[in-house]
C-alpha cells in the first residue's frame, strides 16, 4: 500500500512539474512574441517619425526662407531666374533648376529604360540559365558601384568622348555627360525589377501564346512583356526618382549655371546639385542662400512624392494577378 501510495504521489508529483513546465513554456512563447511585435512596431513607427521629421523640418525652414526680405513665394514658385550667390540683386526663381533636374533625368530615362527593358527581356525570355546565372549578377554589382566614381567617369571619359567624337560644343560640364552617367547608374534598377516581373508572369501564358504559332520574340513582345506591365512601369518610376534624386554625378558633371535650356551640350544645375554646393560652405548658415537650399529641397521632395504616388497608381491601375 505504502509502495503504491508513493507511486501515486510521484506521478502526481511530475504531473504538476509538467503542467507548470507547459505554464512557463507558453508565457515564454506569449512573451517573445509580444517583444518581436514590439520591435517591429517600434521600428516601423521610427521609420514614419523620421518621414515626418524631416517633412517638418523642410517646411520651417522653407518658411523662414519665404518670410526674408525680397523673397516671396510667388516668385520662387514661377520665377525664371536663379542668381542667389550672383549680382547685386538676388533672384530665387526655381525652374532653372527644376529644368536642370528634369533635362538630366529625362537623358537618363532615355538612355536606361528601353536599354534596362531590352536586356531584361534577353535574360528573362532568351538567355540560357548558366548565362543568366553570371550575367545578372555582374549588372547588379554596377549598383553597388560608389556614384562619385560614375561622376569621375563622366567628367574623364564621357566628355572628352562627346568634345572629340561628336561636337566641340561640349565643354567640361555638360547635360548630356551627366544624363547619361545618371542613367548608366540606374540601369541595375531598371534591369533587376524589370526581369523579376517577367519571370513572374506564367509559363501558361507563353504556352498559350506558342500554341497559337507565335515566334519567341512574338510571345515576349506581345503577351509577356504587356502581362508585366505594372512591374515594368514601376520599375521606371523607381529608376526616374532614383536619377532625380542623385547628387554627386550632377554636382561633379553637370556644372553649377542654372538655366533653362533644352540643349544637352550647355552647362546646367539641378536641384540636388545646388544644395551640395550650398552645404559644401559656399553661404553662411543664416544667410537667404543657406535658407533656400531647404525650400529647394522642399520641391525635391514633392516632386518625388508625387512620382511615388504615381505608381502606386500605376500599380493598382495594371496589376496582373495569376493563379
Amino acid at each position: 500500500m505504502q509502495t503504491a501510495a508513493a507511486v501515486s504521489a510521484a506521478a502526481q508529483s511530475a504531473a504538476a512539474a509538467s503542467r507548470r513546465g507547459k505554464e512557463r513554456s507558453r508565457r515564454g512563447i506569449v512573451a517573445t512574441e509580444r517583444l518581436v511585435k514590439g520591435s517591429l512596431f517600434a521600428c516601423a513607427m521610427l521609420s514614419v517619425a523620421s518621414t515626418f521629421t524631416i517633412l517638418a523640418i523642410l517646411l520651417w525652414q522653407s518658411g523662414q526662407f519665404l518670410a526674408m526680405p525680397g523673397v516671396s513665394l510667388w516668385d520662387f514658385l514661377t520665377g525664371s531666374e536663379w542668381t542667389p550667390l550672383l549680382g547685386a540683386e538676388k533672384k530665387f526663381g526655381i525652374w532653372p533648376l527644376v529644368a536642370g533636374t528634369l533635362l538630366i533625368t529625362a537623358i537618363a530615362a532615355a538612355f536606361a529604360l528601353p536599354t534596362g527593358l531590352a536586356v531584361a527581356v534577353y535574360l528573362s525570355e532568351y538567355a540560357p540559365r548558366k548565362v543568366r546565372s553570371v550575367l545578372k549578377p555582374v549588372l547588379e554589382v554596377l549598383a553597388g558601384i560608389p556614384t562619385v566614381v560614375y561622376g569621375y567617369f563622366a567628367v574623364t571619359v564621357i566628355t572628352p568622348f562627346l568634345h572629340d567624337r561628336l561636337s566641340e560644343s561640349f565643354g567640361t560640364y555638360n547635360a548630356l555627360s551627366a544624363g547619361l552617367a545618371v542613367g548608366i547608374m540606374i540601369l541595375p534598377v531598371v534591369i533587376s525589377l524589370s526581369e523579376d516581373a517577367l519571370r513572374a508572369v506564367p509559363r501558361s501564358l507563353r504556352d498559350a501564346a506558342y500554341a497559337m504559332g507565335s515566334t519567341r520574340f512574338d510571345a515576349s513582345v506581345k503577351v509577356v512583356v504587356p502581362a508585366a506591365l505594372s512591374g515594368i512601369v514601376a520599375s521606371w518610376l523607381l529608376a526616374i526618382t532614383r536619377a532625380i534624386g542623385e547628387t554627386m554625378i550632377v554636382a561633379l558633371a553637370a556644372g553649377i549655371r542654372p538655366q533653362m535650356t533644352l540643349n544637352p551640350a550647355d552647362e546646367v544645375q539641378t536641384m540636388t546639385g545646388y544644395m551640395a554646393q550650398i552645404f559644401s560652405g559656399d553661404a553662411p548658415a543664416p544667410s537667404v542662400e543657406y535658407k533656400s537650399s531647404y525650400a529647394v529641397a522642399a520641391v525635391l521632395f514633392a516632386i518625388t512624392l508625387g512620382l511615388t504616388l504615381l505608381g502606386n497608381l500605376v500599380l493598382k491601375r495594371f496589376r496582373e494577378e495569376y493563379d
